[in-house]
């Protein structure tokens, strides 16, 4: 009985954690997409800089993609997560007091002052995703799942060229420097999240499935697609 009843803890655990990261990878590469918009509009002669932010945004589309797989393999669809749970979501709240959606990213690109602010939280974001992966990817639960393993190997790797970016334009910029404001923004909210939204996702047994996959609409991305 006790073996069952961990059998079903660890499920629910890996199923909250997944359909989690479904969400931040989707809304990670839509979020992107306008991020390059504006820059391409703004600093056109950013090839370099506007290069490495495709390159970013192509990760966050494969690593969506391999989850969609992962989901596709055990015949289920993830569970129904929204931007109470979105780690960038709850950063550009505190930091721009505004929604991803409703963020000008034009008028943000715009103002260089507001620009670099944008790419400290961007790149805050990445490093606490850098450090979240290699956590899980010593956790025992997460380790009996050979997929799920496979997928945050490829994360971790992928995971240094997704900030690096942002902290060389800041560099470049003299806006490489941390706001207290920022660091406690960050850390105030990994831990909102990995102490109360998580575990009610975990304890919510009516959380409904997605119905559909957020990018069905979306037009095909020509995003290199790692095999898992």
């Amino acid at each position: 009985m006790c073996g069952v009843m961990l059998a079903l803890l660890r499920r629910r655990y890996l199923d909250v954690l997944a359909s989690v990261y479904v969400y931040n990878e989707h809304r990670g590469y839509t979020s992107i997409d306008r991020v390059i918009d504006a820059v391409v509009a703004r600093h056109p002669e950013a090839t370099a800089f506007i290069a490495k932010i495709r390159k970013h945004r192509d990760d966050e589309y494969k690593h969506y993609f391999m989850f969609q797989r992962y989901y596709g393999r055990i015949l289920q669809m993830p569970l129904h997560v929204d931007r109470t749970c979105g780690q960038i979501d709850h950063m550009i709240q505190l930091s721009f007091g505004c929604s991803i959606d409703d963020l000008a990213t034009g008028d943000i690109v715009a103002d260089e002052a507001k620009f670099r602010k944008l790419c400290r939280v961007i790149a805050l974001t990445e490093m606490r995703g850098l450090r979240q992966v290699e956590r899980l990817r010593g956790n025992a639960w997460v380790r009996s799942d050979a997929i799920l393993s496979r997928i945050f190997k490829i994360i971790e790797a992928d995971e240094p060229s997704h900030f690096m970016p942002y902290l060389e334009w800041l560099a470049a910029t003299g806006g490489t420097r941390m706001q207290l404001s920022e660091r406690l923004a960050d850390i105030f909210v990994h831990r909102f999240l990995l102490w109360v939204r998580l575990p009610l996702l975990f304890l919510n047994p009516a959380l409904p499935r997605l119905k559909r996959w957020p990018d069905e609409t979306e037009p095909l991305s020509h995003s290199a697609i790692a095999p898992i």
